[in-house]
């Protein structure tokens, strides 16, 4: 899954790729790179938290980060509620665990995982609080949640619902904290470190250069339905994970990050 706004056709798609709805984000589509990598980063992140470990990741979506968690880690399993989306994960990356399922009754025993890695999904779902109770339920006792969000200060500034059409609600780092520590069937998490995703230098740059924000730039030409400039095609193109920052929120503002990004402990 993904917070994307619509970007361009995927004429450059893979012929084994997975059809780019809009409520996901893909790897190998030009127009979509700037999404991906954004996401992409905050698997990187976590490698190494998840080297040795049995890990699920709950809307695995293309299957692009379970696969990469899986370099590292004991086992990942994923769920996701697409179908297609499982069809593609399990003949691209044969090496998961993949099932098909609802992510608030997710077909996995009581304490059977040691993280469960939930990235831009939890804004799709409608009952928040039911699927934070289920990865408490298949964590073991001191296993951890990583869980992203687009932050909705900076991705609906203003606004009460959300831009994105697949959005069922957005979150803030307040809301998302209680999200995670008040759970009414559960003990809950204590959210252990609150970080955020910004924009480096790099991207920062391109902001400038772009009239201010270079995904408003895509934004505004992806619903107009206007052609992209070769330029910026380019330089969405060239983005990588190394253009992105992700700090906690006692060194940086985390009310204006990009992204949230939470760590949970299981109580």
């Amino acid at each position: 899954m993904t917070d994307n706004q619509p970007t361009q056709p995927e004429s450059d798609a893979h012929a084994d790729q997975l059809v780019l709805t809009g409520e996901r984000t893909v790897p190998g589509i030009d127009a979509e790179n700037y999404w991906f990598r954004r996401h992409e980063v905050a698997y990187e992140y976590i490698l190494d938290r998840c080297a040795g470990l049995d890990v699920l990741e709950a809307g695995s979506g293309e299957g692009y980060g379970a696969s990469m968690l899986a370099t590292r880690a004991k086992s990942v399993t994923c769920v996701d509620y697409d179908e297609q989306a499982v069809a593609h994960t399990r003949h691209r990356y044969p090496e998961l665990i993949v099932h098909q399922g609802n992510l608030i009754d997710l077909p996995l025993a009581d304490g059977s995982v040691d993280v469960v890695v939930n990235f831009q999904v939890i804004e799709h779902l409608w009952d928040q609080s039911a699927f934070v109770a289920e990865c408490h339920r298949v964590l073991r006792p001191g296993g951890v949640l990583l869980m992203s969000t687009p932050n909705r200060i900076t991705f609906s500034p203003g606004r009460d619902t959300p831009l994105n059409p697949f959005h069922t609600r957005e979150l803030n780092a307040a809301e998302m904290t209680e999200l995670l520590t008040v759970v009414p069937t559960c003990t809950g998490f204590q959210v252990q470190q609150m970080l955020g995703v910004f924009h480096g230098a790099t991207l920062k740059a391109l902001d400038e250069k772009w009239g201010g924000s270079i995904i408003d730039a895509q934004i505004e030409r992806a619903l107009a339905g206007t052609p992209w400039p070769d330029e910026l095609t380019a330089d969405v193109a060239a983005v990588t994970t190394a253009d992105f920052d992700i700090s906690p929120s006692d060194v940086a503002d985390i009310d204006a990050s990009l992204d949230l990004f939470a760590v949970a402990v299981r109580r």
